[in-house]
């Protein structure tokens, strides 16, 4: 694993001096979806501390195993259904994925404090969630009346391609809606395209193959 880790850290190197940015202003959300609790902790050993994970019931089968990586902290990157909402809130520091005023409530609810990510679908593809653009003045209204929720940022993905480029329009609309909404954080860009959202202005990127090889489903 750090053969791949330190291949990724020079990709963000890379692309950091490309665009005349730092390298610390980029999380790395290493995904660890569908791999096991003794990935989590190798990853933790070295130097990882930001994870992610797609599915609630999964993490919820390994979240004892790694409880007791103290500064570690979990994020939920996958679609979350409110009736999820009280159990996700006690797994994950932080939820990537909020796309409805009545998730943020459910979230708000659970007496929590965590921060949370808007998620926004900027493609016409059916399987992708997320809030529409036209949507986000009423959700960053309703997130931050919430007094255990801090709105931290935008999240988006954008449709699946072998090539990276033409990812970048996507990414580059996700920047000027947080530009548009004094949201700084942009939660975007994965495995085979995170360099162009850091020329775009990602925060925080999402990487799992890259880091931990093609998963295996179980």
């Amino acid at each position: 694993m750090k053969i791949r880790l330190d291949a990724v850290e020079e990709r963000i190197q890379r692309a950091v001096q490309r665009c005349g940015r730092s390298r610390g202003d980029i999380t790395l959300v290493a995904v660890t979806k569908v791999f096991p609790a003794s990935v989590i902790r190798e990853a933790y050993e070295l130097g990882l501390r930001e994870f992610g994970e797609n599915y609630v019931q999964e993490f919820q089968g390994k979240a004892n195993e790694v409880s007791e990586l103290k500064d570690a902290r979990f994020h939920l990157i996958g679609h979350l259904q409110s009736n999820k909402s009280k159990i996700a809130s006690e797994l994950f520091d932080v939820i990537q994925t909020v796309d409805t005023e009545r998730l943020a409530h459910r979230l708000n609810a659970a007496g929590k404090p965590m921060d949370v990510f808007l998620e926004v679908k900027l493609s016409a593809e059916g399987s992708k969630s997320g809030a529409l653009p036209s949507e986000l003045p009423a959700l960053i209204a309703t997130v931050t009346q919430c007094s255990d929720l801090r709105l931290a940022g935008l999240m988006t993905m954008p449709p699946w391609s072998d090539d990276a480029e033409p990812s970048r329009s996507y990414f580059r609309q996700l920047g000027l809606l947080g530009e548009q909404h004094g949201l700084a954080a942009l939660s975007m860009g994965m495995s085979h395209d995170f360099e162009v959202a850091i020329e775009e202005g990602a925060t925080h990127i999402r990487v799992g193959t890259a880091l931990f090889g093609r998963r295996k489903k179980p």
